[in-house]
């Protein structure tokens, strides 16, 4: 993260994103696949399987990172090889962005749900457990119930961040606030008109 300053000259907090360009692996159609979707590699993939070489040979490209976007109609720039660059974007946008949020491991109810510790005078020997988790009535936990366990590495959107920086020399795009995800995560940002 770091921060700039806005026209009014007040500082405002952004994250910076590296936008490797994204080269278009594979157009889906409706008469084809049934569907319309791209394919969007990214990166260099240091070893790539036998069955993706061929996948990948029309595009020229062995991405490291692979995603596929469905999209309500597709335009004709888009050919296997193009490349999607940061120019897609404006000052000024609105979007949304996708990740995976940091994994915090093995947490209990306090730090994971917010719950309030037991009482530490009166005889209280329950500070941080859990407490009662049902009645003595239907004698089962329901599910869903709010227990102790993995904390974080869910997938995380995050909308309405406003663009403020666009680099295309060193291909970076700066968002009003924060983003989730720990760093050199992937992170998928989108319009939010989508």
């Amino acid at each position: 993260m770091s921060n700039v300053i806005n026209q009014d000259g007040a500082i405002e907090p952004i994250t910076l994103l590296s936008a490797e360009p994204n080269i278009i692996t594979q157009v889906k159609t409706i008469e084809n696949d049934g569907y319309n979707a791209l394919q969007v590699g990214t990166e260099k993939s240091k070893r790539v399987n036998k069955p993706q070489i061929n996948h990948f040979k029309a595009s020229k490209t062995q991405p490291k990172i692979v995603r596929e976007f469905r999209t309500d109609e597709i335009g004709e720039d888009a050919k296997v090889g193009a490349r999607i660059i940061v120019t897609g974007f404006e000052v000024g946008n609105k979007v949304k962005v996708t990740s995976l949020s940091k994994g915090k491991g093995w947490a209990g109810t306090i730090k994971r749900y917010n719950f309030k510790r037991g009482r530490k005078t009166h005889g209280g020997k329950s500070y941080r457990r859990v407490g009662s988790i049902g009645s003595m009535f239907p004698q089962k936990i329901f599910k869903g119930k709010k227990m102790p366990g993995r904390l974080g590495h869910v997938k995380v959107t995050v909308h309405n961040l406003t663009v403020n920086l666009i680099d295309n020399e060193h291909n970076l795009i700066g968002l009003k606030g924060s983003v989730p995800g720990p760093k050199n995560s992937v992170v998928i940002v989108r319009s939010e008109e989508r």
